[in-house]
């Protein structure tokens, strides 16, 4: 960990621009000198904008489907509390409004991430060589498209199965994860090797803080105005982050006119990239560099899925007995998790005057682990407040993948990486989703909080492998 992450296996002359003999820059140098970003804000608007609409659209849309389907069923009840002390049985009808809420979410994931695996890895490797600016504007018109459709179901009371339609197109334009992997690309394209991982670091505070700011603002408008006005503001929001990337965003890399998006040749990029570890892993070195690769993939596939996992479970262990949290409560627990983005940033700069970038992953992992183990037995206040306290560096480690990641691939082969990172993450969502939903309910018969113990386990591995 004392040394650079990739010196011991590229070649010097990977880890800089590429020349010709002529020593000007080739095709494939990503930023040429004269569009280097002047400014120190790029696309982080462009990224702020889209997870805002995205945050402020996902619980709004469960919520939805919630009505819908109670109405269509003729339910008019509420959900029980998790602290109620009557014995009576679950009403029957309740319980179908869940199963079938939970159902629609689930297909309009699912439809959502597989037109996007096939997408997203072809926008991505595409936009090495096309550029990025279109990558960061076709998937906000995707998702501002999706908005219209859900606006049109909510005028119009139109079947829920039209959430999947809209979701479908705006699979078919790259959908969010296109707009993950444009930005990361284009920060990789515009940072040198020594300020790259604050870069990523800034982008992964933007989302968090537009998530904590679509959450406070989407709660209360849906409560005063109802569903139709808010979704407004997401085809808004969509719209103004395309026009922003359209007028500002200056281009990252060289255009190449000839560039066919409908090839094979990008996804070609992307199985080299995993299979000889791409331009920069051909020769001696191939083999570690390629190890280096998957096992630092694997490493953000196991902190991003914890992260996923679990979070949608702190609602339902504050709500239940002992924590008995009311929705102030629940509400300052969301600020205090999505704090930790800015917490983390301004923590992982500190960190850098005087540790590896390694070091400060491992910093961050042994943040989230203690916090989780607090979570783990915590049942009082106090305590969950002090588990959201040990996780103020949680979110430092994920940046630093990212960039490691992005350090040990060539500089024409960014977008091809950062596709397949949000390919990635969005198979964290699903299963993380899936596996700690399905262990909560499994062991609460013998220790509540055993998610999130289990979660800071399967966090060791990363640990020792960064290690």
């Amino acid at each position: 960990m004392d040394e650079p992450d990739t010196a011991a296996i590229l070649p010097e002359d990977l880890l800089g621009d590429r020349k010709d003999d002529a020593g000007l820059p080739t095709a494939t140098t990503s930023v040429p000198p004269s569009c280097r970003c002047p400014v120190p804000v790029s696309v982080e608007p462009v990224l702020f904008l889209s997870m805002f609409s995205l945050a402020l659209q996902a619980p709004l849309t469960t919520q939805y489907l919630w009505d819908r389907i109670s109405e269509d069923l003729g339910y008019n009840g509420s959900r029980r509390s998790g602290c109620s002390n009557s014995s009576l049985d679950p009403d029957p009808l309740q319980k179908e409004v869940e199963t079938l809420t939970a159902h629609w979410n689930l297909y309009m994931s699912l439809g959502g991430f597989s037109v996007g695996l096939v997408v997203v890895p072809l926008l991505g490797s595409w936009s090495d060589v096309a550029g990025r600016r279109t990558v960061l504007i076709l998937p906000n018109f995707g998702l501002a498209l999706q908005a219209v459709v859900y606006l049109v179901v909510m005028y119009l009371k139109l079947p829920v199965v039209y959430f999947l339609v809209g979701r479908l197109l705006s699979g078919l334009s790259g959908d969010f994860n296109a707009v993950l992997a444009g930005c990361f690309s284009y920060v990789a394209d515009i940072s040198d090797r020594r300020s790259r991982t604050f870069r990523v670091a800034v982008l992964e505070a933007c989302l968090g803080i537009s998530g904590m700011l679509a959450s406070i603002i989407g709660g209360q408008w849906r409560r005063a105005q109802g569903y139709i006005n808010p979704f407004w503001l997401v085809l808004a929001t969509n719209l103004a982050s395309a026009l922003y990337a359209y007028l500002f965003i200056r281009e990252s890399v060289r255009p190449d006119p000839s560039a066919r998006l409908l090839s094979a040749r990008h996804y070609k990029a992307v199985w080299r990239l995993y299979s000889t570890g791409g331009i920069s892993g051909e020769g001696g070195g191939a083999l570690l560099h390629r190890g280096k690769l998957w096992l630092y993939t694997l490493c953000f596939f196991l902190v991003v899925a914890v992260h996923f996992g679990t979070r949608e479970l702190y609602v339902l262990y504050e709500l239940s007995s002992p924590l008995c949290w009311d929705s102030a409560l629940i509400g300052y627990g969301s600020a205090a998790q999505n704090l930790a983005y800015l917490s983390s940033l301004l923590g992982l700069k500190a960190m850098q005057r005087c540790l590896q970038d390694s070091w400060v992953a491992l910093v961050g992992l042994v943040s989230n682990i203690t916090g989780l183990v607090v979570f783990s037995v915590a049942d009082t206040t106090q305590l969950m407040f002090t588990g959201y306290c040990l996780c103020f560096l949680f979110m430092a480690s994920t940046p630093v993948l990212r960039s490691k990641l992005s350090k040990l691939v060539d500089p024409s082969e960014q977008g091809a990486l950062f596709a397949c990172v949000a390919c990635v993450e969005s198979l964290c969502f699903l299963v993380g989703s899936s596996l700690f939903n399905s262990i909560y309910p499994a062991t609460l018969h013998f220790m509540k909080g055993f998610s999130f113990l289990f979660a800071a386990i399967i966090l060791l591995i990363p640990t020792a492998i960064i290690g």
